[in-house]
């Protein structure tokens, strides 16, 4: 199991410079978690591609419901007070802390393309390109 961020499961699903690594990954360890923010996080990468003309709702709708059964149920509330702490520690979003506080509590890596949570927290985070 690992901890994916919402940009790795973007990249596993729409089409991209990224997705080679992202299915790379999949194929490696196809059981990813992430803390429960991720559903609105991806929802937003979708709605922009849709407003942008990228993709039509129906093409939203199924990856939504993709990245949900990648997900499944392994989704998770985060504790507050760690994520707070994270982020006044490292100076990243609480969103991003999220991420990381899950990757701490089920003590697995969390693999991201984010080079702020890649420098904040090389012991916990890879990067999505290394998979």
């Amino acid at each position: 199991m690992i901890v994916v961020d919402t940009n790795v499961l973007a990249y596993l699903l729409i089409p991209g410079k990224f997705t080679e690594s992202a299915e790379r990954l999949f194929s490696a360890d196809a059981e990813w978690a992430a803390p429960v923010l991720w559903r609105s996080e991806l929802r937003n990468v979708l709605a922009t591609y849709v407003r942008a003309g990228k993709f039509e709702l129906a093409d939203a709708v199924a990856m939504y419901s993709r990245a949900s059964a990648i997900v499944g149920l392994d989704q998770y509330d985060v504790d507050t007070l760690e994520v707070l702490r994270l982020s006044s520690e490292s100076g990243c979003s609480a969103y991003d802390c999220e991420y990381v506080a899950l990757a701490e509590f089920l003590d697995v890596r969390l693999v991201t393309a984010d080079a702020k949570l890649l420098k904040a927290f090389p012991g916990r985070a890879g990067a999505l390109s290394d998979a």
